[in-house]
């Protein structure tokens, strides 16, 4: 088995599994599963402190309320995530800091050097964090597992008043960013 074969086994073992029994997508219940979209102006997963791979600064995402949010949930492995990043830093130039750019990465065998040399190699320039295990769980459960696959290129839009909303999968244009946020928040 090759190492990317193994990490990917690894990933699911350690994230993906344990997550389905903690978000609550298997119930013995009535309850229904988690909606894909809050209105939660403060939820707690925004909340929680990330530390900025680049500049080692410290912050939440609710630091941000009041300016709209792409939060984008990463691999430095994934080419399907780059290209949704190069989109991401194509409205970047356009908009500058009227939108906030956020990329966790969510794969938990990579680490900040892996994520620096992806920053680095790829000349990006927002917020690049490796998302504890709280949050990722906390986005699987507030949004789904899809949240964390990453090659489907996951983002998560989120709105001035702290409403969130995760976008449709695949490759995002900045023209279809945009659009989502001015009809979603």
């Amino acid at each position: 088995m090759s190492l990317k074969n193994q990490s990917i086994v690894i990933y699911l073992a350690i994230v993906i599994v344990p997550s389905i029994f903690l978000s609550g997508c298997i119930t013995t219940s009535d309850e229904s599963p988690a909606s894909p979209t809050t209105d939660t102006v403060s939820s707690t997963w925004m909340d929680i402190e990330l530390t900025d791979v680049a500049t080692q600064e410290t912050f939440t995402i609710s630091d941000f309320k009041g300016t709209p949010i792409l939060l984008d949930s990463f691999a430095v492995w994934c080419p399907t995530c780059l290209q949704q990043q190069r989109k991401m830093a194509e409205l970047k130039e356009r908009k500058g800091a009227d939108i906030i750019h956020i990329s966790l990465d969510t794969d938990p065998n990579e680490d900040e050097n892996n994520v620096k040399e992806h920053i680095e190699t790829h000349g990006l320039d927002w917020y690049f964090a490796i998302s504890p295990i709280e949050l990722t769980n906390a986005l699987i459960e507030e949004f789904g597992l899809q949240v964390v696959n990453a090659p489907s290129a996951p983002v998560v839009l989120i709105c001035e008043d702290g409403s969130a909303r995760l976008l449709t999968s695949g490759v995002k244009s900045a023209d279809e960013l945009l659009a989502a946020i001015d009809e979603g928040c």
